[in-house]
């Protein structure tokens, strides 16, 4: 695979959310279009490619567009980002920002986010070693993560809008800091969120539309067929 296939990538996580301080990784994502002849095999073309130092992580087009139906925090994030964050942008990259709205609905939304921040208070909850300074530099992080899902996760749901970057980023590395010294009180801010969600009406569907996304790969196999992989 050359850059030649990738349809839209960018600058994600800590940078894009604003909460890096020296020393933070640069984590890009992006999203790539298999040579349509190679899905028709018998072993069809590999889906992600991970790679560290730099760390990237690539998904095939019809992945990508499975797990942003799911409402992946992660995945979601890429057709979110600021113009200056993205590092490549092709016209098929650019559709698929355009018609982003339709990958919502109100539960998957809810579920996704909510989920992954109670995994993350979960982690935070069932450690057992907080001698380290890499211990609790780890649970710093997860508990900046949980409030960034949190918010960013109920925005979207009230908003059908997704602010990547967050809002008073140092908020977010007091919030860690404390939680890394008693997990508990990660506790408040999760509940609050949860009656937050349960007690707004989302203004997102009760189901995505998955039509124009069905469309828009369509229109990529298209423009795929007949390139050969590796080309």
């Amino acid at each position: 695979m050359t850059t030649g296939n990738i349809l839209l990538s960018g600058i994600v996580g800590s940078t894009a959310y604003g909460l890096a301080r020296e020393g933070s990784d640069v984590d890009r994502l992006g999203m790539f279009a298999a040579p349509t002849e190679d899905l028709h095999g018998l072993h069809g073309p590999k889906e992600s490619h991970v790679t560290t130092g730099p760390d990237s992580t690539l998904h095939e087009a019809a992945k990508w567009c499975r797990l942003a139906l799911g409402a992946n925090p992660t995945v979601t994030e890429l057709v979110w980002l600021p113009d200056e964050l993205y590092e490549v942008r092709t016209p098929l990259g650019d559709e698929l920002i355009g018609i982003r709205a339709t990958l919502l609905c109100a539960k998957r939304v809810r579920d996704a986010y909510l989920g992954y921040a109670t995994q993350q208070f979960k982690r935070l909850h069932d450690r057992r070693d907080t001698s380290s300074a890499a211990t609790r530099a780890r649970a710093a992080k997860h508990a900046r993560h949980l409030r960034r899902l949190c918010h960013q996760g109920f925005g979207l749901y009230a908003t059908g809008r997704l602010t990547v970057r967050v809002e008073d980023p140092d908020a977010y590395h007091r919030f860690g800091e404390e939680v890394a010294a008693d997990p508990a009180a990660a506790l408040p801010l999760l509940r609050h969120y949860e009656a937050a969600f349960d007690g707004t009406r989302s203004v997102l569907p009760e189901h995505a539309d998955e039509a124009p996304v069905e469309a828009w790969l369509r229109r990529v196999r298209a423009h795929h067929y007949g390139v050969r992989a590796g080309a």
